[in-house]
C-alpha cells in the first residue's frame, strides 16, 4: 500500500511538473510575438499571438497594437475562405483591447474601427453595420475622426436610403453631423500648418519636428478633403432644390415651430442656392420668428441680395457675423461680406473680411485665392517701378502656393494660378537689370501695405 502510495505521490508532482512547464512566459510570448510583428513576419508572429490573447491579455498594450497590424494584413490577403476569420479575430482584438485597457483606447475609434472590419468584410446586415458605428459617435464623437471611417458611415447610411430603411431626412441630419466634423477637423489641422507655412515662406528653415508636424497636417487635409468630396458626392442628386424644396412642403405646416429643423432646412436650401422659391421665405420668416438669430440675419441677407439691395444685405450679413458663435459659420459669412465688398472695388474692406474668415477657418483656401487675385488686379496701381509693381504677383502667387496647402480641394487651381503669376513677374533677367539681390525684401504700398522676398529663380 505504502508503495501505491508513493507512486500516485509521483504521479502527482510529475504532472504538476509538467503543468508548469507548459505554462505561458508572458513576457518571453510578447518580445517574440513583437520581434516578428515589427518586421511584418506575420506568419511567424501569429502563434505567439494566439498564446498571448489566450493567457496573457492584460498584459502589455502592444499586444493589441501589433496585433492590430496583423489581422488587418491576414483580413486583406488571406485566402478568400481564411478572410472572415480574421476579421472576425480583429475585431475581437478591438474589444479585448477596449476592454483590458480601457484608459489608453479610444472608445469611438475602436467602434469605428469595428464597423469599418464588419463593413470591408460583409459582416452583419447593413443596420447592424450602421448600429456600430452610431454607437461610436453617440458614445465617443470626440475620437471618431477617422477620415475613411466617417466616409463609410455616411455611405452605410445612403445604401439604407437607397433601400427604403432609412428616411431621406435622416441622410440629411448625418450629413450634417459629418461634414461638420469634417470641417473641425480641417480647421484643426490648418492651425497646425500656418505658422509653419508662414515660417517657410519668409526663408525659415524647419526643424525635424515641425517639419513632420506639417507633413502631417498636410496629409490629413488631402485625406479630409477627399473624404468630404466624396460624401457630397454620396450626397449626389438627393439634395439638389427637386429634392429639397418637395420634402420642406411636405414637412412644413407640421415642423413650422421646430426651430432645429427650421435651421436645418434653411441651412440647406441656402447652401444649395434654392432661395428663389417661396418655401424658403417661409422657412426664414418662421425661423426669424420663433427665434431670431444670426442665422436667420444671413437668410434676411440673401433674401436682401436677390432684391437688388445690397447696403441692406451687408447690414444683415453684419449682424449675422456678431451674433454668430460657430466659427465656421461665422467664416462663411465674412466669406460673403468680402464678396461683396470685393465686387464693389472695395479691395482693403474685402481683404480685412477675408482675413476675418480665415482667422475662425485657418483651411479656408479660397479666401487666400481671392487675396491673391486682388493683389494681382493691382499690379498697376501699387508700386513706385515697373518693377515692383510688377513684384506684386510673386506677393499674389505666395498667397495662392498658400490656398492649395490650407486645403487641397482647390491644389490643382491654385498652383495653376499661382504658376500664372510667377510667370507675369520678373525674371531672373529682370532682377538681374534691377540690382537687387535675391532674397532681399521689396516693399509693396497703397492698400497692399505688404513686403515680399525677391525668389532665388
Amino acid at each position: 500500500m505504502k508503495t501505491k502510495f508513493l507512486i500516485l505521490l509521483s504521479g502527482i508532482f510529475l504532472s504538476a511538473g509538467v503543468a508548469s512547464a507548459q505554462e505561458v512566459d508572458c513576457n518571453t510570448e510578447l518580445a517574440l510575438f513583437s520581434q516578428s510583428a515589427k518586421i511584418k513576419d506575420y506568419k511567424a508572429a501569429k502563434p505567439h499571438y494566439e498564446k498571448l490573447i489566450k493567457n496573457c491579455q492584460d498584459g502589455n498594450l502592444a499586444l493589441y497594437q501589433y496585433g492590430e497590424r496583423m489581422l488587418k494584413h491576414f483580413a486583406k490577403n488571406a485566402p478568400e475562405g481564411e478572410k472572415k476569420a480574421s476579421a472576425e479575430a480583429l475585431i475581437e482584438n478591438y474589444k479585448l483591447r477596449l476592454k483590458n485597457f480601457p484608459s489608453k483606447t479610444e472608445v469611438g475609434a475602436t467602434y469605428a474601427n469595428i464597423g469599418e472590419a464588419m463593413y470591408d468584410n460583409n459582416m452583419g446586415t447593413k443596420e447592424e453595420q450602421l448600429a456600430m458605428f452610431d454607437k461610436a459617435w453617440k458614445e465617443d464623437k470626440e475620437s471618431f475622426k477617422d477620415p475613411r471611417a466617417l466616409y463609410v458611415y455616411f455611405n452605410i447610411m445612403v445604401e439604407l436610403q437607397d433601400t427604403g430603411k432609412k428616411e431621406l431626412q435622416d441622410v440629411f441630419n448625418l450629413y450634417d453631423e459629418l461634414i461638420k466634423k469634417i470641417e473641425e477637423q480641417e480647421v484643426y489641422r490648418a492651425k497646425q500648418a500656418e505658422p509653419l507655412l508662414k515660417k517657410q515662406e519668409e526663408g525659415e528653415k524647419l526643424n525635424s519636428s515641425d517639419a513632420r508636424t506639417l507633413k502631417n497636417s498636410e496629409i490629413y487635409l488631402s485625406n479630409f478633403s477627399k473624404i468630404k468630396a466624396g460624401i457630397n458626392g454620396l450626397l449626389g442628386e438627393r439634395a439638389d432644390c427637386d429634392n429639397l424644396i418637395p420634402l420642406y412642403n411636405k414637412d412644413f405646416d407640421a415642423k413650422k415651430t421646430n426651430v432645429e429643423w427650421l435651421q436645418r432646412a434653411a441651412k440647406r436650401l441656402s447652401a444649395k442656392d434654392c432661395t428663389d422659391d417661396p418655401i424658403f421665405f417661409k422657412l426664414v420668416e418662421a425661423l426669424h420668428t420663433a427665434e431670431p438669430s444670426a442665422k436667420s440675419a444671413l437668410y434676411l441677407g440673401q433674401l436682401a441680395a436677390k432684391d437688388g439691395k445690397s447696403a441692406k444685405a451687408l447690414e444683415y450679413y453684419n449682424q449675422s457675423a456678431e451674433l454668430e458663435d460657430n466659427n465656421l459659420d461665422k467664416a462663411r459669412v465674412y466669406m460673403k461680406i468680402a464678396g461683396n465688398y470685393k465686387a464693389k472695388g472695395s479691395f482693403s474692406t474685402a481683404r480685412n473680411y477675408y482675413k476675418k474668415a480665415l482667422n475662425f477657418q485657418p483651411s479656408l483656401g479660397v479666401a487666400y485665392l481671392q487675396i491673391a487675385s486682388m493683389y494681382a488686379s493691382s499690379v498697376n496701381t501699387c508700386g513706385d517701378s515697373a518693377f515692383n509693381k510688377r513684384a506684386v504677383y510673386w506677393l499674389a502667387a505666395d498667397y495662392a502656393d498658400r490656398a492649395g496647402r490650407v486645403d487641397p480641394s482647390i491644389q490643382s487651381n491654385a498652383s495653376q494660378t499661382a504658376s500664372s503669376y510667377r510667370g507675369r513677374a520678373p525674371q531672373k533677367s529682370d532682377i538681374f537689370q534691377e540690382g537687387v539681390e535675391e532674397g532681399s525684401t521689396i516693399k509693396i504700398g497703397c492698400w497692399i501695405g505688404e513686403s515680399v522676398r525677391v525668389p532665388s529663380i
